[in-house]
């Protein structure tokens, strides 16, 4: 209720591991006991969850026990990057029905299969986001269910971004390349 009053408007529970709340990305954990009333208390105060990092197990108990609004604030897809923090075709699907908007994320281990920190050639681009943008809208059949979520938050430079990403402007290519798949100017605003 603190940080509501503070202007708090949406909120996730778990990053890499586990915590209190139950498990993350790279874990198997569900929710734990301690967040059921955290989410009563979310639902009550009408903020939204942010299903991005949750493990699997917990991803779906959220959406049991959760009636309020969701989000994923910087998802993929597992189509593009198969681990586990990435949303499968079923998970997109569970937002999408919520009523939920994805943003979709620029980090390379969230666009290039199989990429290794150091060791791994930087081989996808923007216009892999641009698929996965355009796996969303695909699923949802409309584009009211997909925005950016970057992850560009200064955690990583451009060594773990697509290999034509080099500065923030290069994001505007992303009209045109959905234009030339032939999504219209209402579509793309």
């Amino acid at each position: 209720h603190e940080f509501y009053e503070h202007g708090l408007r949406a909120i996730g529970l778990t990053h890499y591991g586990t915590n209190r709340y139950g498990g993350g990305t790279n874990s198997e954990v569900g929710l734990s006991v301690d967040a059921i009333p955290l989410l009563k208390n979310i639902d009550a105060l009408g903020m939204t969850i942010d299903l991005t990092h949750l493990s699997d197990i917990a991803f779906w108990q959220v959406l049991e026990n959760f009636e309020g609004r969701v989000h994923a604030s910087h998802q993929n897809s597992r189509r593009i990057a198969s681990w586990q923090r990435q949303f499968s075709d079923e998970q997109y699907k569970a937002v999408i029905q919520r009523d939920g908007v994805i943003g979709i994320a620029f980090d390379i281990i969230m666009l290039q299969e199989g990429y290794v920190r150091g060791s791994s050639d930087l081989r996808a681009s923007i216009e892999t986001a641009v698929d996965n943008i355009d796996i969303v809208c695909q699923l949802a059949g409309n584009t009211r269910h997909v925005g950016i979520g970057s992850d560009l938050d200064g955690g990583f430079g451009n060594e773990q971004t697509p290999h034509d990403l080099n500065r923030i402007r290069d994001l505007q290519r992303i009209p045109s390349l959905l234009e030339g798949r032939g999504y219209s100017s209402e579509d793309i605003s």
